[in-house]
């Protein structure tokens, strides 16, 4: 059974960081460090799961690997494609990239894991995306299936590190395996506090890819970050998360996908205001429409919500550091047709039915807080064996 790798070079390279972003001590992400991974790419198959937030400074990892004479042999892209030209939940088929001509196999269509043909003419493969740090963001469901697949074929994966904008804190329910899908296959809270390496290490030490199988893994961690860094990724992670504000109010957010309401998809300023048609509390209007690209036939097209804008919110503290239930509630409470205002996507974004029947049963955000902490503190247990960072 293969164990996680972490090389002695990188190893070096990590203990004599400290501190964090400034200019004496520049932030580099796992891909800018190129002198230390490149050795392990000599004289293999390479392919890389990329998208448009995989660089080394503004110049596409992949262009930058092909230029160093790296044998790159395909691209693997997870939702929104290689380029990230695509919306969220829209199926990507194979194709080539025009660029590069490299073949892209996609990984978010027939299938969201690797076949073994896909992976005989490859001997490793780089994960390099810019993660949000919530479990229900795919790519962390991408990475697991990469490394099972990997695993059972025999091949290894190297994971280019970068920083989570939301890794100052953990919050939210942890999964419970009942309600396992595409967004939430591990038992993790919805903020989980962790960087994509970590992850990694997590799923390989905790035994969950399937058939207790264990992936050769290899990671670069980031020079010159801690979890309490605040970090603005410069190149949007996904369509509609077009900047940190955006990110940030995510973890909040993001349940309303599970609920009649808008998030503010079909607009200039998705996941930065919420609403519907006849809010009584919402002074904000704004009208969904269809964007290509970024919002296919969103809630409520071409009518007129009525809504909370939160472009300018910050939290009465200055600290981001927890998932806001006060929106979600007051938006329920709001709503006169209170049967229908959970989808059943609800309980896959929530990872529990718990957190759906407090709502319904009038609890306040602190009561429901209150259930969530047994889990929390048992991750915290868990995480803590991971961290690449302090």
């Amino acid at each position: 059974m293969y164990r996680s790798i972490f090389l002695i070079l990188i190893f070096v390279s990590l203990t004599n960081c400290s501190g964090g972003m400034n200019a004496e001590n520049k932030l580099l992400c796992g891909a800018d460090q190129t002198e230390l991974y490149l050795p392990l790419l000599k004289n293999k198959r390479v392919g890389i799961l990329a998208n448009p937030t995989s660089r080394i400074s503004d110049k596409y990892l992949v262009d930058t690997l092909l230029s160093l004479g790296v044998n790159l042999k395909k691209i693997f892209a997870a939702e929104h494609g290689f380029r990230g030209n695509v919306a969220d939940g829209i199926v990507i088929d194979d194709q080539t990239d025009n660029r590069t001509g490299l073949p892209i196999v996609s990984l978010y269509g027939k299938n969201k894991k690797p076949s073994p043909e896909q992976l005989a003419d490859i001997d490793i493969i780089i994960f390099d995306v810019q993660d949000v740090g919530l479990r229900f963001y795919t790519f962390i469901s991408t990475l697991h299936l990469l490394m099972e697949a990997c695993a059972e074929n025999g091949k290894e994966l190297l994971v280019l590190d970068r920083p989570n904008p939301n890794g100052n804190f953990i919050d939210g329910p942890v999964l419970d395996r009942k309600f396992e899908s595409f967004i939430g296959m591990d038992p993790i809270p919805v903020v989980h506090g962790m960087t994509i390496a970590e992850v990694a290490r997590m799923i390989n030490g905790e035994g969950w890819l399937k058939n207790g199988v264990s992936c050769k893994l290899y990671w670069v961690p980031c020079k010159n970050y801690l979890h309490t860094d605040s970090y603005s990724p410069p190149v949007p992670p996904s369509p509609n998360l077009p900047n940190l504000q955006a990110i940030r109010l995510y973890p909040s957010l993001a349940f309303f996908e599970g609920t009649i309401v808008s998030e503010g998809r079909g607009t200039d300023f998705p996941f930065q205001v919420f609403g519907y048609p006849g809010f009584k509390s919402g002074e904000f209007t704004f009208t969904p429409q269809t964007i290509p690209g970024f919002a296919n036939h969103p809630k409520f097209e071409n009518q007129k919500c009525s809504g909370t804008d939160l472009r300018n919110y910050k939290p009465q503290d200055g600290n981001w550091d927890r998932i806001n239930l006060e929106w979600l509630i007051l938006a329920y409470n709001d709503y006169e047709d209170k049967e229908h205002f959970f989808k059943p996507y609800f309980e896959k974004l929530a990872g529990t039915d718990q957190l759906r029947s407090d709502i319904q049963e009038g609890k306040n955000a602190e009561e429901i807080r209150e259930r969530w902490k047994p889990g929390l503190d048992a991750f915290r247990q868990i995480r803590v064996k991971y961290l690449i960072y302090k």
